[in-house]
């Protein structure tokens, strides 16, 4: 039995386990929405974009994959089929008739600040319960919003407002 299970309530535990998954199946989701971007992307900044999208694509797996062994070292199930994440997801759908760069770029972006604003509320609710699933949530919001910059950072033209 985990140190967790033995210091943290049944209830509390289940929390953590839910709070993991629900972010990887938004991450899994941001994954897939980020490759269709890849795969979909047109216009003038088409390579800069294509090759921008498939490296911020790149670094989700690895973010899935901490969190899916939380939820499992935890002693849950870790992950959830697609059939779920297409059913429990809180990112909007993708518009795949959305190709234009700019508004490729922007839909991603939103997509990309929500679980970056999901990750971040689960490392206040966390906080408390589990400060260890608390950091690792804190490390991957790091991640997401460093990203996540260099999304928003497209969209201005670096003139002061």
């Amino acid at each position: 039995m985990s140190t967790f299970r033995k210091a943290h309530s049944e209830k509390s535990r289940e929390h953590m386990i839910e709070l993991l998954n629900q972010q990887v199946t938004d991450l899994t989701d941001l994954f897939i929405q980020t490759k269709l971007a890849h795969w979909n992307v047109r216009g003038p900044h088409f390579i800069a974009y294509h090759e921008f999208f498939d490296d911020l694509a790149g670094e989700i797996p690895e973010l899935i994959d901490s969190l899916a062994e939380q939820a499992a070292s935890l002693g849950g199930s870790a992950g959830k089929p697609v059939q779920f994440i297409a059913s429990e997801t809180r990112l909007p759908a993708w518009e795949l008739q959305n190709t234009k760069d700019i508004l490729v770029l922007e839909n991603l972006t939103e997509r990309w600040a929500i679980v970056a604003n999901n990750m971040r509320d689960s490392v206040e609710v966390s906080a408390d319960e589990d400060p260890d699933t608390s950091d690792l949530f804190t490390e991957v919001s790091r991640k997401l919003d460093k990203n996540l910059w260099f999304l928003e950072s497209h969209l201005t033209d670096g003139s002061s407002e």
